[in-house]
């Protein structure tokens, strides 16, 4: 694999040269290579899917930014073949705790069982996840990733999106089957297709600073109410790599942002929190919180992703997650519509979808900010209240609320099969595939995640053995566990996690989620489901 770099030279390309109506012709081209927009290119070109990515900068972006990755973007770098990589770099992490003033009201952990490949979360510096993505798309042929190229006009039409891009070379032009804008919250595509942007944005403002320290701290997230170094606000503690710790203190919302981040004004802030002044300034940067989103994420043949789609406060973790949620739910549709598998109007299931996820997302965060920055005196009574009970009560420390942290989407919607069979528990359809440790035949250990990394990441049908077997649809892979020919449960925690009995089968979109379960599969059944499932229904 490629060395990391952060710095990249603007290449002149050959479509540039062309003269008149001879115009390259591509079937994606995704605009904006950050964490979604990178991670979007390697799925598709994984499907064998020619990619052009464009960036309008040179460079990786500076600060850490996103530091908080979850357990099933983890999961999907597994399958982009990047995601060991980011676990050995990042700090993991499952436990945080809750601070009010110098006490500890609670703590929890985000992972307490065992039996899965990925943790929790890892923290890792945005700038490290987005070098990391870069050195695979070199990997991979069917990616160009063009730095220095920013889209400047677009033009929809019948079959295809008319590009012009600028370049230090000056403009030339492009025609993509579709286009993807991963190109951040301040997208000029969603201007260029007139696309509202609409929410709240919050009055409050949050100090980042990411310093340089040995210290003795745990490996947790550690928030605080009201702490004694910074009376009657809010302050936030993470390690990162490099030992670099990431601090967000919340400032008064009438505070100057050009005077807070100077570093002789926050120098004294943090070392009231810590005790000492023996630390370097890394990255300082100022926010305030946004909850806004697109009303609709599909514009004719452009395609909206991530920030550009949708923003959140960065309390909570959801921002970048949910982007790269948002890549692998329309890689494998894109893929299957391009290749005429599916018909087109499988991708209104993408906003369907992830614009739900977006207002779940958009949901937690504004209570979470509401609680943190109470914008009314009940409100502040209200958090005060909450505190105080939270001290004595399990209820009471339910309440509080300092950033609930992202958990994988659960999506309600016609892709999904309900079923009408008695289930104790388990995964049920539109959630994500639970992990479990498994054996090969060969005596291998191996996670069920990557028995379905090695499935294909298509369809999959998911049979647990020793009962009536059944064919499974063309096209559809299968993971079989139990009998002579499958994978074995050794430890129980598969069948325990799909409340498997013999016989029972999970059909597994290409993105990972359950688009059906079925305790008595049947041939037809099946079929009835994938058809659903891939939009022919």
């Amino acid at each position: 694999m490629a060395s990391s770099k952060t710095q990249f030279g603007y290449r002149r390309h050959p479509d540039q040269d062309r003269a008149g109506a001879d115009v390259a012709e591509y079937p994606v081209v995704v605009v904006g290579a950050g964490p979604v927009g990178l991670s979007l290119a390697i799925d598709l070109a994984q499907r064998e899917q020619s990619v052009v990515l464009l960036d309008d900068a040179d460079r990786i972006g500076e600060g850490s930014r996103a530091i908080c990755f979850s357990k099933r973007s983890l999961e999907y770098w597994d399958r982009l073949g990047i995601g060991q990589r980011m676990v050995d770099k990042g700090v993991v992490w499952s436990v945080g705790k809750i601070f009010h003033g110098d006490s500890k009201l609670y703590q929890f952990n985000l992972l307490p069982e065992q039996g899965h490949k990925r943790p929790a979360f890892i923290n890792l510096q945005q700038f490290y996840a987005e070098a990391y993505l870069v050195d695979r798309v070199e990997d991979l042929a069917a990616i160009d990733l063009r730095w220095r190229n920013k889209v400047v006009a677009l033009k929809q039409r019948n079959d295809h999106v008319a590009l012009t891009i600028e370049t230090p070379d000056g403009p030339y032009r492009l025609q993509a089957g579709f286009v993807v804008a991963c190109d951040g919250a301040r997208s000029s595509l969603r201007q260029m297709v007139g696309a509202e942007f609409a929410g709240q944005v919050f009055e409050d403002q949050f100090l980042i600073a990411d310093v340089k320290m040995t210290a003795e701290f745990p490996t947790e997230r550690w928030f605080w109410f009201d702490p004694p170094f910074h009376a009657g606000r809010s302050a936030l503690l993470h390690k990162q790599p490099d030992d670099i710790w990431r601090i967000d203190l919340q400032l008064h919302r009438d505070a100057d942002p050009a005077v807070e981040k100077l570093p002789e004004n926050v120098r004294p802030r943090i070392s009231r929190m810590l005790g000492h002044d023996k630390f370097e300034f890394e990255w300082i940067s100022l926010y305030k919180f946004q909850c806004r989103r697109m009303d609709r994420f599909i514009h004719g043949r452009v395609l909206f992703a991530g920030d550009a789609a949708h923003q959140v406060s960065p309390f909570g973790a959801r921002g970048a997650n949910s982007g790269l949620e948002d890549a692998e739910n329309l890689a494998w549709k894109l893929d299957r519509v391009l290749r005429q598998r599916s018909p087109q109007t499988l991708l209104d299931s993408y906003h369907v979808e992830r614009s739900a996820a977006a207002d779940e997302n958009i949901r937690e965060s504004t209570r979470s900010t509401d609680f943190m920055a109470p914008n009314s005196r009940q409100e502040a009574r209200l958090r005060k209240a909450v505190l105080s009970l939270a001290k004595e009560t399990e209820f009471g420390k339910r309440m509080v609320n300092g950033g609930r942290l992202s958990t994988p989407s659960v999506y309600e919607t016609p892709l999904s099969t309900a079923d009408g069979d008695a289930w104790r528990g388990g995964a049920r359809p539109g959630a994500s595939m639970p992990d479990a440790p498994l054996v090969a035949n060969s005596g291998q250990p191996i996670y069920l995640t990557e028995a379905f990394i090695g499935s294909g990441m298509r369809f999959t049908l998911l049979a647990f053995g020793n009962g009536a077997a059944v064919e499974a649809p063309d096209g559809v892979s299968v993971v079989r566990i139990g009998g002579d020919d499958g994978f074995s449960d050794s430890e129980g925690l598969a069948g325990t996690r799909y409340d498997a009995a013999p016989g029972t089968a999970y059909l597994l979109r290409p993105d990972g989620y359950i688009a059906a379960r079925f305790r008595h599969p049947t041939r037809p059944a099946l079929d009835a489901a994938l058809a659903r499932a891939s939009g022919h229904n």
